[in-house]
Order: C-alpha cells, then sequence, then structure tokens
C-alpha cells in the first residue's frame, strides 16, 4: 500500500505505529535520497516500509524491492557464513588460518587463529602497499597480497577495524573450504532458499537497479577532517583501511566511484560490497535465530559461540570512543552502536545502515539508506523505537 500524503510505501503491523513513525522522521527531510527498512518477528513480517528517491538523475524511487549497497553490513553476512561453517564442522574459530589456507601463514602469520581473523585481531586492516581499483575486484590478486602481507602488529595481541580487508579473510577462509567463492556459497546456503534480493556481487542482470549512494554533508565534513587530520600527522593506517591506498576514495563513493560503480558491485567485496534490499537483509536475520519460511540459518549453540565478546576497548591504533565491540565477526550491543540488548548481533554499514537479529526476541532488522552520513541517528532512532514497542 502506499500512502499518497508522505510517500511512504508498505505497512506495521498493530503495534508498531512508533517505529513507522520513526522511519518517516528519518526520511522527512530527504528530497533526493530515500530509505527503507524491514523487520520480522517470529519469522513474520511485521513492518515493511520504503520512501524517497533511489536516484535522482532518474528518478527512480527508493521501493521496497531497491536493492542498495550495504557497505559493512556485508560483514554481517560473510560472518553467517562462516558460523555456519563452523556449526557444520568444517571450520573452527580456534585453529590457525593457514591449516585451511596454507599461504596466508607467510610473514608472521602462521599463529592467526580463524577467530583473530574474525574479530579483526589479524592486524592486516590495511595494506603496506598501496593497491589498485584492479587489485581491488581481482578476488585472487586480492587475497594473495594479504596472505603475503606482513601484519601492522602481532596477531592476536590487540584490534583495528578491518574495514575492507575482512572480507577477503573471512571470504577465502568460506573459499577454502567449499570450493565456492562466497558469493556463491551465499547464494546457495541463503538467497536462494530464501528467496531474497541479495548478492555478494551482484548479477549482470540486476546492473542499473542498485539505489545511487549520495555523500552526505556531515560525512563529506567528515572526510575533510580525517584528511586534515592525517596532514598535521595522525596516523594514517585508519585512513588506509578505508581507501587500500587509492583503490577507494576516502568516503568509499561518489560520483561513478567507489561502491557506485558498475564492476565494483559486481566484484565480490565481502567486506564492504554486499548490495540487498530491506526486505531481504532482514528476513535473512530473521533466519538466524528463528525458522523463516522454512529456513533456519544457525542454532542457537552457533550463535552463543560466535556471540562471545572477543575485542573490545581502545583500538591498536587510536580512535575516539564510544568503541564498539565484536564476536567472531559480528558486532555486538555497544554504546557505539545499540542493538536490541545483550541478544542482539549484526552489523552496521558506513553512511547509517543498521542490520541485525535479536536471540531473545527472534527479530530480524534492516534499514538501508542512499544518503550517507557520518553523525547519523537514523538507525538508532529506529531500533529505539522497536525496543519500546516490543517491551
Amino acid at each position: 500500500m502506499t500512502d499518497p500524503l508522505l510517500a511512504i510505501e508498505g505497512f506495521a503491523a498493530d503495534g508498531f505505529s512508533a517505529v513507522r513513525d520513526a522511519f518517516e522522521a528519518a526520511i522527512a527531510t530527504d528530497t533526493e535520497t530515500g530509505a527503507a527498512l524491514s523487520i520480522w518477528r517470529h519469522g513474520e513480517l511485521v513492518v515493511d516500509l520504503a520512501g524517497g528517491i533511489a536516484n535522482a538523475r532518474s528518478g527512480q524511487a527508493f521501493g521496497l524491492g531497491t536493492p542498495s549497497v550495504i557497505f559493512s553490513s556485508t560483514k554481517g553476512l560473510a560472518s553467517i557464513l562462516v558460523a555456519r561453517l563452523v556449526q557444520d564442522g568444517l571450520l573452527d574459530y580456534d585453529a590457525p588460518v593457514a591449516d585451511y589456507w596454507p599461504e596466508y601463514g607467510a610473514a608472521g602469520k602462521s599463529n592467526t587463529s580463524v577467530g583473530d581473523a574474525l574479530s579483526h585481531r589479524a592486524g592486516l586492516s590495511a595494506p603496506r602497499h598501496d593497491w589498485t581499483p584492479d587489485d581491488l575486484i581481482d578476488w585472487n590478486r586480492a587475497t594473495t597480497l594479504l596472505a603475503d602481507q606482513e601484519p601492522l602488529f602481532d596477531p592476536g595481541t590487540a584490534w583495528a577495524y578491518h574495514a575492507i580487508t575482512h572480507g577477503w579473510l573471512t571470504g577465502e577462509l568460506v573459499r577454502r573450504v567449499t570450493g565456492l567463492l562466497p558469493g556463491e556459497y551465499f547464494e546457495r546456503l541463503i538467497s536462494s532458499p530464501l528467496a531474497v534480493d541479495a548478492w555478494i556481487g551482484l548479477p549482470a542482470e540486476r546492473r542499473g537497479q542498485v539505489a545511487n549512494m549520495v555523500v552526505g554533508d556531515t560525512l563529506a565534513t567528515h572526510v575533510a577532517a580525517q584528511q586534515s587530520d592525517v596532514r598535521a600527522g595522525a596516523s594514517v593506517w585508519p585512513v588506509r583501511a578505508l581507501t587500500l591506498g587509492g583503490a577507494l576514495p576516502l568516503a568509499l563513493v561518489g560520483p561513478n566511484e567507489g561502491f557506485n560503480r558498475s564492476d565494483v558491485q559486481a566484484a565480490q567485496i565481502p567486506g564492504a560490497g554486499g548490495i540487498s534490499s530491506a526486505h531481504a537483509l532482514a528476513k535473512i536475520w530473521s533466519a538466524v535465530v528463528t525458522e523463516t519460511d522454512g529456513v533456519r540459518l544457525l542454532s542457537d549453540e552457533t550463535i552463543n559461540r560466535a556471540s562471545r565478546v572477543q575485542s573490545e576497548g581502545a583500538p591498536f591504533f587510536d580512535s575516539p570512543a564510544p568503541w564498539p565491540r565484536w564476536g567472531m565477526g559480528f558486532q555486538l550491543d555497544s554504546e557505539a552502536r545499540r542493538y536490541l540488548g545483550e541478544s542482539s548481533l549484526g552489523h552496521d554499514g558506513a553512511g547509517g545502515q543498521v542490520a541485525f537479529a535479536d536471540l531473545d526476541e527472534r527479530i530480524g532488522f534492516a534499514f538501508v539508506t542512499n544518503r550517507m552520513e557520518a553523525v547519523d541517528a537514523r538507525g538508532t532512532d529506529i531500533v529505539s523505537a522497536l525496543k519500546k514497542a516490543i517491551s
């Protein structure tokens, strides 16, 4: 259904009107961008909303099925894949990465565990040598560069956010034990059984349908401040973690730049390159914690194991508090990213994307937007409204 006054498509079930209000507030000032929100509870869809503009140049509306780049929310999907392989006995969080990927043991990394790689403790958050855009989209080249690299710190002794590189670490583990690239395993395990529009590597027939990502004012200001800080002597490594030394713009997107490029969207970049509708993403997270359309992805036991805190507190490279907390690749509830509570696991994404599941409430949640901001309460306010609605 469509509300012509507010140009909001979709519905919110009884008891979730405050969630709809929070979504309307999130897009109220948008004239060139939009967003979508989907929430599942106990395997049933209870909120499905969309509004605004997906592409101002074409006039494409942001609808319930609009695919959008989800950035680091992709890490959550990749972590589901790894957790399922652990559940099936094909991977062990405590085993060395080199047991599955022998080349990775080079340059002082032989003792790096799978858990270290998942929880941002591998010391490979940024490349020592500049990557090119061609390196970014070449799976074998990217994984070889990481396997050959000396870590930036002793693996397992500290954490630093692996903004982009995380996906090749998890994805190559998937490839080594399944014989499938992570996008192919994702399709087999998740997107095909659930019949959802979500990809790690956009298929050619969907090219041109993805929401155009727009850099908002607060993100533009934040990027300028990061660049200024580096010029003034701040550590370059957090910046290089995002740009890979030149393969990506610092904002991750621009007009036909970064993740707005069709070749980048088509590539398998499981650290940041996933593309999904909010409806699909929330359904996936629902299937993590409860049977959804006949699919249950992870057991409660697996979720509890993967949700144990592995990394928290101050990172290796200085950054201001509050800091996030990490399980085995999953982002956990913290002051830096509020979910519903201690039983939540998921992953947010650059610019305002929020996606998670909650085991106690059996909820799957996703908010996606193509207006990217650095100072952004949209998703947080919607989660807060949801928390009140179910309390």
